[in-house]
C-alpha cells in the first residue's frame, strides 16, 4: 500500500473513531501543548497563525522568558501559559535527560518551582495556569509533593495518565504523542502521529485508560516544519466535522 493510501486509511480510521464515540453519546476531547516558549519569533507567530481559534497551551521556560513574549501573546484568545521547568537544563548524570532527577537537592527544586511560578505570574497574570511541564518529561516522584506546596496542581508529561496515587492537590494531564521525530530532525509523519492518537482515543472509549483524560499532542514551535503544521491544520479540520471532536481550553483542561 502506497504512502497516500496509508494516509487515507488512517484518516478514515480517525473518522470512524469519532463515529464510535458519537454512538456512546459523547464527543472525544483533544488538546494541543507547545513547548519551549521564551520570546516572540517568526516560529512562534507561525504556530499561532496555524492554531487560529484552536485553544493552545504554551509551556514557557521561566528562567529564559522575556517580557516580549507576554506582550506578543496578550491578545491571543484561548491561550494558556504553563510552567516548563526552570531553565530547561539537564541535571541527569546518565540518560535519559531530566531537569529533575531524583538526586537533586529538595530545597533547590522547591526554590526553582516557586521562583518559576512567581516569574510567570508577574508577566502573564491570570493567563498562567497551575500546571507544571517538566522538561524532557522527567520528574522524580520524590519531588511530586513540592508541586502543590508551590501552587502547582497539575503535572503534564507524556503517555496515558498514571494510575498511581498522587499527593493531595495534584492531578495529571498528559500529552500522548509529539509531532517531532528528534532522531530524524523532521515531522514524524501523519501515520506515525495518528497511530498513538487513535490508540489513546480507542482505549479511552473502551475504558482501558482514564476516559476523562483528553488526548494531547505536543509541538515544539522552534523546530517544527510545514509538514507538521499541515498535519495539524488537517486534524483541526477533521475534528471540526460531524461528529468530530472538541479541542479543550485551559479552564476545561485544568479546572474540571
Amino acid at each position: 500500500m502506497g504512502s497516500d493510501a496509508v494516509q487515507a486509511k488512517v484518516w478514515r480510521e480517525l473518522a470512524d473513531e469519532f463515529d464510535a464515540w458519537a454512538h456512546t453519546g459523547e464527543v472525544p476531547t483533544l488538546w494541543w501543548r507547545d513547548d519551549d516558549a521564551v520570546e516572540d519569533s517568526v516560529q512562534l507567530q507561525r504556530l499561532l497563525q496555524v492554531a487560529g481559534a484552536c485553544p493552545i497551551s504554551l509551556a514557557v521556560i521561566p528562567a529564559q522568558v522575556t517580557a516580549q513574549l507576554a506582550e506578543c501573546t496578550a491578545m491571543i484568545p484561548n491561550l494558556a501559559v504553563l510552567q516548563h521547568g526552570w531553565s530547561h537544563a539537564n541535571h541527569a548524570a546518565t540518560p535519559p535527560p531530566s531537569e529533575y532527577p531524583g538526586n537533586r537537592v529538595m530545597a533547590a527544586v522547591r526554590a526553582e518551582l516557586a521562583e518559576g511560578r512567581r516569574r510567570l505570574m508577574a508577566l502573564f497574570g491570570n493567563r498562567v495556569f497551575p500546571v507544571f511541564v517538566p522538561p524532557f518529561h522527567g520528574f522524580a516522584n520524590r519531588f511530586l509533593p513540592l508541586l502543590p506546596e508551590t501552587g502547582l496542581s497539575v503535572i503534564s508529561r507524556i503517555g496515558p495518565r498514571a494510575r498511581q496515587r498522587f499527593p493531595d492537590g495534584l492531578t495529571e494531564a498528559n500529552v500522548h504523542v509529539a509531532l517531532r521525530n528528534w532522531s530524524g530532525n523532521c515531522f514524524c509523519g501523519a501515520e506515525a502521529v495518528l497511530a498513538p492518537v487513535l490508540q489513546h482515543l480507542r482505549r479511552r472509549r473502551l475504558g482501558q485508560v482514564d476516559r476523562k483524560e483528553p488526548t494531547g499532542i505536543v509541538s515544539h514551535h522552534l523546530v517544527e516544519d510545514e509538514g507538521a503544521y499541515e498535519f495539524m491544520a488537517r486534524l483541526m479540520s477533521e475534528s471540526g466535522s460531524t461528529p468530530g471532536a472538541r479541542w479543550l481550553s485551559g479552564p476545561e483542561l485544568f479546572f474540571t
